[in-house]
């Protein structure tokens, strides 16, 4: 399987991601927006993963790539490929198929507890209450068709899912300690005092347990995206 990663600034990478896309003999090319780099052709996706920004989806004057980014989504999601949205990423696929993004009523950065929408298969379930990695200020509509998968107390759409393929993610379970320090590092000015926003100190002092465990969960979500797929 050939895994189409998207990336919007050079800290926000794969993060544990790419280690398990590795261990299943999954092909890994990046398509680097930042850098200019030119999109694929949509055929040649057979997983797309697109990754978080501390921009906007409508920063397109600043950003012009994001409105031919969203034309590719759009156009793998209808070749029904899976595709994975991870915070930008996942506003990105909720704004390409219709739905609004706006300012949520509060940041959202630090370890918080997500809640999951109880679901049966064919649909991805989470956890009646987990804690996840959360750097987000914008939250977005569910896109038509789709089914809300989790939700927070500082924001109701957390997660969704359209179809048996694409799923948005407002949180990071791929998050790492490398990661985790470059967000501090290169946004650390949005760490500013709020009901849901930790300092760095109670960001970064997160253990090795906290990491395996939204990891794990990372690892569970990749391996039903991926199913049946080779």
């Amino acid at each position: 399987m050939r895994a189409q990663c998207l990336t919007h600034v050079p800290f926000e990478g794969l993060g544990s991601i790419a280690p398990w896309l590795a261990a299943a003999s999954h092909e890994i090319v990046h398509t680097r927006l930042y850098e200019q780099a030119p999109l694929p052709a949509p055929e040649q996706v057979d997983f797309l993963v697109v990754m978080g920004g501390p921009m906007s989806v409508h920063d397109e004057e600043a950003y012009p790539w994001l409105a031919a980014e969203k034309r590719f989504i759009r156009e793998v999601v209808e070749r029904r490929k899976p595709v994975l949205g991870i915070c930008l990423g996942a506003q990105l696929i909720a704004n390409a198929l219709g739905a609004k993004v706006y300012r949520n009523p509060v940041k959202e950065i630090g370890w918080f507890p997500i809640r999951g929408v109880p679901q049966e298969m064919p649909f991805f379930s989470f956890p009646p209450l987990a804690t996840a990695f959360h750097w987000h200020g914008e939250t977005f509509d569910l896109p038509p068709g789709a089914i809300r998968l989790a939700g927070s107390e500082a924001c109701e759409n957390q997660a969704f899912q359209l179809g048996n393929a694409v799923i948005g993610l407002q949180f990071h379970l791929e998050t790492t300690p490398e990661s985790a320090r470059g967000l501090v590092a290169h946004c650390g000015n949005e760490l500013v005092s709020g009901e849901y926003v930790q300092n760095a100190e109670e960001i970064l002092a997160a253990g090795p347990e906290r990491y395996h465990t939204i990891h794990q969960l990372m690892d569970r979500l990749l391996a039903y995206l991926t199913r049946h797929r080779a």
